[in-house]
């Protein structure tokens, strides 16, 4: 039997042809290792910087993180060249990258970008930093090595979304590994030709099923971390001279054939590549779980603002969303992922404690009567004008029936944290302060917020370690 690839000026979903494609991002990349970035760009990738620590530090300190850093001591130790696994210390780069995306993927309060429904920070930090330390590059590479890589992620994800979110995929692991490997090469100075073998390889380390969904199964949180690593593993491995299939992206049976066939759009991946930076436009979490759920959530406290309703005025919520948001409608939330995933459970948070924090996610929270009562009358469904928003829009409607027969309805087109309903550096502070204090200390948080947004030396990640492991 004959098996072939596709076609690809077929292929690109609004009608661009993806041939060429794979050559255009790698002349990008090459390129940008000499190319000052514009001083928006340096200092969005500080204001990551910031938002990444506020996830790695408590990640840090979960179950999951603690098995892979159990993992990573044993079978990543510093041999030569080390970076920083924080809250465990000296190891390999690909060890410390592999702990450290875990730990900043660990409790859901990681950035991402909505048109690729993928979190590129999660993937990038861990394994640009790790490279950077194991080189002793300057902190001037670090951040192009930085943006490069998250605008890779960004507009690679966002072309093959929500085809690759169709086929299973995870997008975070799925366009990190090959978005983090250009970061990478950045930092290596690769050439043309070492960087298609890089990219080759990643692609095969490309994956992460979307099966964890509702399932408690922890293996989500690690995506980041092996995408991080993988990344690493990809460029030292071209280096070797071991090499991949060319041009991954439009090659038969490559990158798009395997996990986007026929919904790919290579204007998004191309177009203004170089001159407009779609890293800008990603956001903030303000609360620790899923991206999806911060819409109804938003919907819920603007209701509660404005007309004093709480729990027990209410008979039932109905959410309306796009449909990606309304499989995450799970009732059984006994494990901290499947409340993170579950737009009911968030809901009747909100509704109960207005607060949205991890305490409201912790396990006695997740048992509160009064929280599970009220998650069982949640109702969740896909609408058809929010699906044709998104994923420019994260549209969800909320509307609350309560006992004496009143109906309060509140649309939120874009949840706080976007672009269009940003937060503020004072705020990203605050996050940080917030989430690294419990471990660290407030004073520890709030000297090191500081380093980070001046980010004049690579010993900050050392520092973060010796923070989170009491030896600073």
């Amino acid at each position: 039997m004959s098996v072939t690839g596709t076609t690809h000026d077929t292929v690109a979903a609004a009608g661009r042809s993806l041939d060429g494609a794979t050559d255009a991002v790698v002349d990008w990349v090459v390129a940008a290792q000499e190319r000052p970035l514009p001083p928006e760009v340096e200092h969005h990738v500080r204001r990551l910087l910031v938002d990444y620590m506020a996830a790695v530090i408590p990640g840090a300190a979960t179950d999951v993180a603690r098995g892979v850093a159990a993992h990573v001591g044993t079978t990543y130790g510093a041999t030569g060249r080390a970076a920083t696994a924080i809250g465990l210390g000296r190891v390999s780069a690909p060890g410390a990258a592999f702990l450290n995306g875990t730990s900043a993927h660990s409790l859901e309060v990681d950035d991402g970008y909505t048109p690729g429904s993928v979190h590129p920070s999660s993937v990038c930090f861990p394994a640009v930093l790790a490279a950077a330390e194991a080189r002793g590059s300057d902190t001037t590479t670090t951040v192009r090595a930085l943006a490069v890589a998250l605008e890779a992620v960004s507009r690679l994800a966002a072309a093959g979304h929500p085809a690759t979110w169709r086929n299973h995929f995870h997008n975070t692991p799925l366009a990190g590994v090959v978005g983090a490997t250009c970061g990478v090469a950045v930092l290596h100075g690769l050439d043309a030709d070492r960087l298609h073998d890089a990219l080759g390889v990643a692609a095969s380390h490309a994956g992460g099923l979307f099966a964890f969904l509702g399932k408690d199964a922890e293996v989500k949180r690690i995506h980041p971390g092996k995408a991080a690593r993988d990344a690493i593993v990809s460029v030292e491995l071209a280096e070797a001279g071991v090499t991949g299939p060319r041009p991954i992206l439009e090659t038969p049976h490559g990158y798009v054939d395997a996990f986007a066939d026929g919904g790919f759009d290579a204007g998004v991946l191309l177009d203004g590549l170089g001159e407009r930076w779609v890293v800008l436009d990603s956001y903030v979490k303000p609360y620790p779980s899923c991206r999806h759920l911060h819409g109804p959530i938003d919907a819920v406290r603007a209701l509660r603002a404005a007309h004093g309703v709480a729990a027990p005025d209410v008979a039932r919520v109905d959410v309306a969303t796009y449909t990606v948001a309304s499989h995450h409608a799970g009732t059984r939330v006994e494990a901290l992922l499947d409340a993170q995933m579950s737009i009911p459970f968030a809901v009747a948070t909100a509704l109960v404690h207005d607060e949205v924090g991890l305490t409201e996610f912790g396990r006695d929270a997740r048992r509160d009567p009064g929280v599970l009562d009220l998650v069982d009358r949640v109702h969740v469904r896909a609408d058809r004008q929010a699906d044709a928003d998104y994923p420019t829009l994260r549209t969800a409607v909320v509307t609350l029936t309560c006992h004496d027969g009143r109906e309060l309805t509140e649309r939120v087109p874009l949840p706080y944290g976007e672009p269009g309903n940003p937060v503020s550096d004072e705020e990203m502070t605050a996050k940080l302060v917030r989430l690294a204090a419990p471990v660290i200390g407030r004073d520890a948080a709030t000297a090191l917020a500081e380093q980070l947004w001046t980010f004049a030396s690579l010993d900050v990640v050392a520092r973060t370690d010796e923070y989170c492991r009491g030896v600073a």
